[in-house]
């Protein structure tokens, strides 16, 4: 396994979420934003603008996506909560990368991430078990079940933190 783009491993789905596994992930989500922040506010524009690998996306760009897909997640939450096993629609996040609104400073994705995340937290900190085991549809991936979704949303912060940890390592800038 490509450890420059696999740097905690490829996510793995549990084929058994005991309480605490998710009670763990929703830990993950919780504390990803002030990790986040920690990594990256005191970076220079040059080294935002680094990619963390070769052919990879920079720092600025790998914020902004989290934002991006963490929103998209939260929305999938919201639709599974309030309709019958919805159908969801993916997007094309390398596209997404590369839109105008990336060029922007990470403080903005930043401050959308902790808002994001402490609503986020308080609807995962609410659902019974029954609405963790509410289902959508991913035209991609087949039938995904809420919370196995929460355990690939905080492997999937971990993934890119751990990104812009070793990149950070990497050129020592710490």
């Amino acid at each position: 396994m490509d450890k420059s783009r696999y740097p905690i491993g490829s996510y793995q789905a549990k084929k058994t979420i005991s309480t605490r596994d998710v009670a763990k992930w929703i830990d993950d989500i919780q504390e990803l934003p002030v990790k986040l922040r920690s990594e990256v506010s005191y970076l220079t524009d040059e080294q935002l603008d680094t990619a963390y690998r070769e052919d990879g996306w920079t720092v600025r760009q790998l914020v902004h996506h989290i934002a991006d897909s963490h929103i998209n997640s939260y929305t999938r939450f919201k639709l599974a909560l309030t309709e019958d096993r919805p159908s969801i629609k993916p997007y094309l996040q390398d596209e997404w990368a590369n839109l105008p609104d990336t060029s922007m400073p990470v403080a903005v994705s930043l401050q959308l991430i902790e808002s994001l995340h402490k609503r986020w937290v308080v609807l995962l900190k609410s659902l019974d078990e029954d609405q963790l085991n509410r289902e959508l549809i991913h035209p991609e991936s087949g039938t995904l079940v809420l919370k196995s979704m929460i355990g690939q949303y905080a492997w999937h912060g971990k993934h890119h933190l751990a990104h812009i940890v070793n990149l950070k390592e990497k050129k020592d800038w710490n």
